[in-house]
């Protein structure tokens, strides 16, 4: 699933491939820059904030992208180039110096900005867990403010506390033996803000334990509850539970799953 841990890892994967390279021939094909031409920029910096990526060029502009559930990106070799069927999703294309081309598939966010301006796009977000500024006593304080959402909101709110999306904040929830309904006020937040924090760098940092919480990887265990409704829970056998949030801003139905008796659901009487 595309979440902060995500989107780390992708920084990480395309920095030897980008890093100093200048575009030689390229494009924006989406957002409120659609095309306009990225020949002459240099590649000086792939930075992340939650689940946004930055790629900063030597003019001082900054690529914002953002992969939601279905966006990608790509690097092909010189004598290469993207399946055909694919051409008519790409909404980012800029060839190398080196010949290699890069591509940026069905993203569903395209923001070109002069980098002074970045704020104006993820100054809203919260704490990222995965950056060298993360402050956790910040992340504690934004969710302490609104003690009456419900934990599994607060999570997947980018504001308090960036980088978790909807699998995480489920196995978070679990970890930390907390119902979804279970409002911020009655959990103790500073535990939360570690669990979430080291669940989120463990799977960032650690080779073959990407969105592993359980520690297993035999198919159909490497989660505690995502994705298991219906099937014992691998702690206590107890059956694990589902239900589908309203659809949010963005028209999206997220799906919440807990264990009846690991997560047990808090009287609000």
């Amino acid at each position: 699933m595309p979440e902060g841990d995500s989107v780390h890892l992708l920084a990480a994967r395309l920095r030897p491939r980008l890093m100093g390279r200048i575009v030689v021939d390229g494009e924006l094909r989406s957002g409120g820059r659609a095309g306009e031409p990225l020949a002459g920029r240099r590649v000086v910096e792939l930075d992340t904030h939650g689940k946004h990526l930055l790629t900063r060029f030597d003019d001082a502009t900054t690529l914002h992208t953002h992969l939601r559930m279905q966006g990608s990106w790509t690097v092909t070799r010189p004598d290469r180039s993207l399946p055909t069927r694919l051409w008519r999703q790409v909404r980012v294309r800029a060839r190398l110096d080196d010949g290699h081309t890069l591509w940026g598939v069905d993203l569903p966010v395209v923001d070109l900005v002069p980098t002074r301006d970045e704020r104006e796009l993820i100054g809203h977000l919260g704490p990222d867990p995965l950056r060298s500024d993360w402050d956790p006593g910040e992340a504690v304080r934004r969710l302490r403010s609104r003690p009456d959402v419900t934990v599994r909101a607060a999570l997947l709110d980018q504001r308090p506390m960036s980088g978790l999306g909807n699998l995480w904040a489920n196995e978070v929830g679990y970890l930390r033996g907390l119902h979804p309904a279970t409002p911020v006020g009655a959990v103790d937040v500073e535990a939360l803000v570690d669990v979430a924090a080291r669940a989120l760098r463990f799977s960032a940092t650690v080779p073959g334990a990407y969105q592993v919480t359980t520690g297993r990887t035999r198919r159909g265990e490497t989660h505690w509850v995502v994705g298991r409704a219906g099937r014992p829970c691998l702690r206590c056998g107890t059956r694990v539970e589902a239900r589908d949030d309203p659809p949010g801003p963005d028209g999206r139905s997220r799906r919440a799953w807990w264990c009846p008796r690991c997560q047990p659901a808090i009287s609000t009487s």
